[in-house]
């Protein structure tokens, strides 16, 4: 395709600049901006989880514990799919070369994957609610992923097709080389481009407000949420991955992570459905009292004392509640209230 035809160059536009630089020292160590951003989204993710699930009677501390585990999972998980989906992207072509996660290359659909499982693991094994979690954390989700694109426009990554809009981002020449735009279209002057990180990151706050939003004022059950969350994320992402250009696996002509996302928005409102519009499980009736007597039981709310009397299928026996005998009554310790499960 020749892009000369579809964009100027930078000096006739109104354009976003990309960064000089894509991090900064400190001492001997070298800060990347695409590392930070990505630390700055796990730590807003933990906050309002934790807030959305104390808020919900769970224990905030799970959250930590949770992360502790979910974290590294995700950022492994992330890896592998990128290392498998586009092992021609991986750098630098070195034995630790699939590892080097600091220079970009981490694919959502992996880390959320198994991020979820040993997260799911985790919380069963404290006895709290997995379903009731996953609705606290899928917004807090999309809150890190939207902060994590900041760190692609410090790297100018993953951006889209050329554009002449006023809100198309400028590339460097060596950026673009490394996003899979030919020689000669980079010698020709093409420099800007749909600035789809931006487009993500915008979508990413939007759909979290509304997941807070339908928590609040729909009845969303269990995992509804989080169900939501998949699909409409993936659902995104259909339209994303016909505007990037970077390298990619290809299907049938399209980008492998476009059918990705298209099983994936299926999947999520297949489980949104599920869990949403399931009927409850019917609960079994109590046994009829016998014909020839029946228990009358009085809760005293005070005291958390039961007495309970038999009375007579044919009449009426008083009971003095003073009377100590043993067929008069019998007060015991009321059981405890059931904990609050979240």
């Amino acid at each position: 395709m020749d892009m000369t035809t579809l964009a100027a160059a930078p000096g006739h536009l109104t354009y976003i600049p990309s960064p000089p630089i894509d991090g900064f020292p400190v001492g001997p160590l070298y800060v990347h901006f695409y590392g930070l951003m990505y630390v700055i989204g796990i730590a807003l993710a933990i906050y309002i989880t934790r807030r959305r699930w104390q808020a919900a009677g769970g224990d905030g501390e799970l959250v930590y514990e949770v992360a502790l585990w979910g974290v590294p999972a995700g950022i492994v998980g992330g890896r592998i799919y990128f290392d498998i989906t586009t092992p021609f992207d991986i750098t630098p072509k070195t034995w630790w070369g699939p590892f080097a996660v600091w220079n970009g290359g981490l694919g959502i659909w992996g880390g959320v994957a198994l991020a979820a499982l040993v997260g799911a693991w985790r919380v069963r094994r404290s006895g709290a609610g997995v379903g009731e979690f996953m609705n606290a954390v899928a917004p807090a989700l999309l809150v890190a992923q939207a902060i994590g694109r900041i760190g692609n426009y410090f790297n100018q990554e993953l951006f889209g097709k050329p554009s002449s809009l006023p809100w198309a981002v400028g590339i460097s020449p060596e950026a673009q080389l490394r996003g899979g735009i030919p020689a000669a279209d980079v010698t020709a002057g093409i420099g800007t481009f749909q600035p789809s990180f931006l487009y993500e990151l915008i979508f990413d706050l939007a759909w979290a407000a509304a997941l807070v939003w339908l928590g609040h004022h729909r009845r969303i059950r269990p995992q509804g949420l989080f169900a939501l969350y998949v699909a409409g994320y993936s659902g995104y992402r259909i339209f994303e991955e016909t505007i990037r250009v970077d390298s990619s696996a290809y299907f049938l002509g399209l980008r492998l992570n476009f059918f990705v996302a298209l099983a994936m928005t299926v999947v999520g409102l297949i489980w949104f459905a599920i869990v949403q519009f399931r009927r409850p499980t019917p609960r079994t009736a109590p046994d009829k009292p016998a014909e020839s007597s029946s228990a009358a039981t009085a809760i005293d709310a005070n005291a958390g004392t039961v007495i309970t009397a038999e009375v007579a299928a044919h009449g009426h026996e008083h009971v003095d509640p003073d009377d100590t005998g043993d067929d008069a009554g019998r007060s015991a310790s009321s059981p405890p209230d059931p904990p609050n499960r979240v």
